[in-house]
């Protein structure tokens, strides 16, 4: 069970909300007659990326080199790939007809600890209807590992900006990020206003905050449950120090890890393979990365700059059970985006895209449609 809220709030002139309102509802309208239905064509024999083993999904690589010269893991689905189960013509007769949208690109940025196969669902439902951009954050996944004064927030900010530019130079984009990868996007806000609204045409923000983080309890999957407990910043260095010791300690309390994954990262049951597939993420992140990345947390304070996202379309997306970033964040975030849609998944945990991947997916598709339906009117 979800709620979802449409636009609200009372920002800028009559006219600018009277086009939003608009926008909204031909966005609405249009999901179910564009991406919509020729998702659910596509998927009345199967359900898509359900029949798929977890990190199956690729494409042939492409290295993004980072502005202090990190090479980023990106692989790009595009639209006419022959294996992806799509055609140009299904979604682009539908939809983007002769607009500067057909050009459109939507970005994923996962969170922390993950990598991009955290995207499967999403990346199963898309592939062949809309081109899509995956990658690895600095030190996650197949992406090198960053020097610790370049594990910032601000950083992935800049990394995703590099990202734009080489995978996606032409056309318009649509931004996709999840916890961490939430927390790039609104840093590529901050530090780059002028593409909201014309580079960056929408956005989604799943599970995740502007600030008021505890960092705590982002490691708490991350650990052992011996080790778990009142963290500081002294605490995280000093394990930072013997991170080998504490990536064995992982590896051989895997049962209990997984206990704790499914604690922390989903809020009901899920299938034991979705716990598996989280907790091997984790797994393969190494401490002495949680480590470097941890002061960025409890540092984040970006509340003030997420009103410029109030110039595309945004859906903020969130379970009820989140235990890692609570859905105060999620509501706090959209009431200071004031015509964003609130997704609320009843009942879901911190990994909402795969938990309620139809859900999620669902909303995808009206953001994705109200975003290029508004581009190709400008």
């Amino acid at each position: 069970m979800a709620s979802s809220h449409t636009p609200r709030g009372a920002g800028g002139s009559p006219r600018r909300r009277l086009i939003g309102a608009i926008g909204g509802a031909l966005g609405v309208a249009a999901a179910g007659t564009a991406i919509g239905i020729v998702r659910q064509q596509r998927q009345i024999s199967r359900r898509a990326g359900e029949d798929l083993p977890f990190g199956s999904l690729h494409s042939t690589p492409l290295t993004v080199v980072a502005d202090d010269g990190v090479p980023l893991h990106v692989e790009i689905d595009e639209v006419a790939d022959p294996g992806g189960g799509g055609s140009v013509g299904s979604i682009g007769r539908g939809l983007r007809r002769g607009t500067e949208a057909d050009r459109v690109t939507v970005i994923f940025a996962h969170g922390f600890c993950l990598n991009l196969d955290c995207w499967h669902f999403q990346r199963a439902a898309y592939r062949g209807l809309v081109r899509t951009v995956f990658y690895d954050q600095r030190s996650h996944g197949r992406s090198a590992r960053s020097s610790r004064e370049h594990a910032t927030i601000d950083q992935l900010g800049r990394d995703l900006k590099h990202v734009i530019d080489v995978c996606a130079p032409d056309g318009p984009v649509v931004l996709v990020g999840h916890s961490m990868g939430g927390m790039t996007i609104v840093a590529l806000a901050e530090q780059f206003p002028e593409l909201i609204g014309e580079k960056v045409i929408g956005v989604a923000l799943m599970s995740t905050t502007a600030g008021g983080l505890d960092p705590s309890r982002i490691l708490l999957p991350m650990l052992p449950a011996r080790l778990t407990g009142r963290f500081t910043s002294r605490t995280v260095a000093a394990l930072q120090r013997g991170h080998l010791a504490v990536d064995n300690v992982r590896r051989v309390g895997r049962v209990i890890a997984n206990v704790a994954t499914n604690r922390f990262a989903f809020g009901g049951d899920v299938p034991a393979s979705y716990v598996r597939f989280v907790d091997d993420m984790l797994s393969a992140t190494p401490f002495e990365v949680v480590a470097e990345f941890f002061p960025s947390f409890g540092d984040l304070d970006k509340f003030d700059f997420v009103e410029v996202l109030d110039r595309v379309p945004v859906s903020i997306i969130c379970g009820t059970a989140d235990r890692l970033t609570s859905i105060g964040h999620s509501r706090k975030l959209a009431s200071r985006i004031p015509n964003a849609r609130l997704l609320e998944c009843a009942g879901a945990g911190h990994m909402v895209p795969l938990e309620r991947h139809d859900q999620v997916n669902a909303e995808l598709d009206q953001l994705i449609t109200a975003a290029t339906m508004r581009a190709g009117t400008r």
